[in-house]
């Protein structure tokens, strides 16, 4: 009599009937994808697959849609995605209605009266770009008082490095004529005197920001987190990413919403390099998940924002903000300070992700990393350039020996490419932002992302961006920097999983791999690719279960 081994049990669930895109080089499309205990079991011929079908198996007919893997957020900031979730939409259209200081004012009065609104302290506003306002200026103090004089208001400028206050929000931060700019910041003032008139950049901001929300509760926080997670996932993530946590009370709060189990798609968090010295050794970089989280390394931040003009370039800005024509931006750190932050990382094993948006920062961070890897000798550390905007070739050459992975916001075409050739960088430099094609004839591995809250989480607007590069105006900017949709596809699935050292687990529908997946209206690598940012999310599912659904 023969010997037989366990019964292998029925699969779960088999999708078939659209297009299958697998990010998988060795079987690029299938017929079919069975899953079985929240992992892919089978890839292949329907026949065959079919072949795994018990009586409880649901069978998902995709009638013509589209499946991918679930898509990897390779930076954002998930809590401050909720945060933004919360606040008033200030975002210029397409993705809001305010276009000038009177619909500002608006949107923030009727603000007041929601669920947001009833809880905060703070009127608070997100998501205006002084770029696309009538007469491309700032909300200053004397705008902001008529929505309010005795309720602090604060306004957060698109870019998430500058805003504005009323006067009782400089009141409540002690800024007034004599205060002098804090250290990487600027309180900039009205003209001819030394009073502040409302608009803060870089740490003057920061400072407003966290006082905005000093007040919240835990309970408050976590829902702001769960708003931040639902937005994710209606994009299709699976996994995200809270790219800069600031202090241990908001990675407490994080930590709490993993272990009360109220987080549905895996989220890596990345504490500021100042919180190094309170993170237990043992839990970052490490690949287990607990409750859904863990702590991926640490961020340093070198810089500021293209967009407000407070990145840090080799170059003078096109229009300066100010009146010195040689005006670069400027560091958030010294040298001296970024070597000990990177080499400190690298001495313990920990990867490290550095916002530097100008060259001049990358600079810096390449000198870091060249004395961190000469002194530390790590075997596969994939530091991460998030954002290199302006990331010059011999940058990209630099970046290629020392393993850097540059992960672009290749959104910064449609939402501020305008911006740059007229006003931020010229018409040569502003061609070169996020230079992706560069990246990928080097063989490097590069990633893209939203930098949510920044921009809204959408997935097929990052695909759009890298694939089209077209401006607000129709204007194509850097066309020898477009990419094919499906490199595309892959830095935001499988590249980004491998940047998070989870390719072998994360990124493509491949057997054995966790059925993270995505359901989409149309197929990215068909359609013409003017049409990929009309492509809708319909179904995002973590490890098999859904986590998203289209409701119409």
């Amino acid at each position: 009599m023969a010997a037989t081994g366990p019964a292998v049990p029925d699969v779960d669930a088999i999708y078939f009937g659209g297009d299958i895109v697998t990010v998988d080089d060795a079987r690029p499309t299938a017929e079919a994808v069975a899953v079985r205990g929240g992992r892919i079991a089978a890839v292949g011929r329907l026949a065959e697959v079919l072949a795994l079908a018990g009586p409880d198996t649901e069978m998902v007919d995709l009638a013509g849609r589209t499946l991918l893997p679930g898509f990897v957020d390779a930076h954002s900031h998930v809590s401050l995605i909720g945060f933004q979730a919360g606040a008033a939409n200030l975002l210029p259209p397409p993705d809001g209605p305010v276009g000038d200081i009177a619909a500002l004012r608006r949107e923030l009065e009727a603000w007041t009266t929601s669920e947001s609104g009833g809880r905060w302290e703070w009127i608070v506003g997100f998501g205006y770009d002084d770029a696309q306002l009538a007469g491309r200026e700032h909300p200053t103090r004397d705008d902001l008082d008529e929505v309010s004089r005795d309720r602090p208001v604060l306004v957060i400028h698109q870019s998430s490095h500058l805003g504005a206050v009323n006067s009782r929000g400089l009141e409540l931060l002690g800024f007034d004529a004599d205060s002098p700019d804090p250290k990487g910041g600027v309180i900039r003032r009205r003209p001819g005197s030394t009073e502040p008139n409302g608009v803060l950049e870089e740490s003057a901001f920061f400072q407003a920001w966290g006082l905005s929300s000093k007040d919240f509760d835990d309970e408050e926080r976590i829902r702001l987190v769960l708003l931040g997670q639902r937005a994710m996932a209606a994009y299709g993530f699976t996994t995200a990413q809270d790219g800069r946590v600031m202090s241990l009370k908001d990675l407490e709060i994080l930590e709490s919403a993993a272990a009360q189990g109220l987080l549905d798609i895996d989220v890596v968090a990345y504490p500021d390099v100042s919180l190094a010295e309170h993170l237990k050794d043992a839990e970052v970089s490490v690949p287990e998940y607990r409750g859904r989280l863990r702590i991926g390394g640490v961020k340093v931040g070198l810089d500021g924002s293209p967009q407000g003009r407070t990145a840090w370039l080799t170059r003078p800005y096109l229009t300066p903000p100010g009146d010195d024509p040689r005006y670069r931006g400027y560091p958030a750190m010294t040298d001296d300070a970024v070597v000990e932050a990177v080499g400190g990382a690298y001495a313990k094993g920990w990867q490290v992700l550095a916002h530097v948006n100008g060259d001049a920062a990358i600079d810096q961070f390449v000198l870091a990393l060249r004395q961190a890897t000469t002194r530390h000798r790590p075997t596969d550390s994939r530091p991460v350039a998030v954002h290199a905007q302006t990331a010059r070739e011999d940058q990209l050459d630099a970046m290629k020996e020392l393993g850097v992975i540059p992960s672009f916001f290749s959104m910064h075409t449609f939402y501020w490419g305008d911006w740059y050739r007229e006003t931020v960088l010229g018409e040569e430099r502003a061609a070169r932002i996020s230079p992706a094609a560069s990246a990928l004839r080097r063989g490097m591995v590069y990633t893209s992302h939203h930098d949510g809250p920044v921009a809204l989480p959408s997935s097929l607007a990052i695909l759009s961006s890298q694939v089209t590069r077209t401006t607000r105006s129709g204007h194509v900017l850097g066309e020898d920097q477009r990419v094919a949709p499906l490199d595309a596809v892959r830095a935001t699935t499988l590249h980004a999983a491998h940047q998070y050292f989870e390719e072998a687990t994360k990124g493509s529908i491949a057997v054995g791999k966790l059925a993270d997946l995505v359901v989409l209206s149309a197929n990215p690598l068909r359609v013409r690719p003017e049409e990929i940012k009309d492509i809708r999310v319909l179904r995002t599912l973590k490890e098999g279960r859904t986590v998203y659904a289209r409701q119409s």
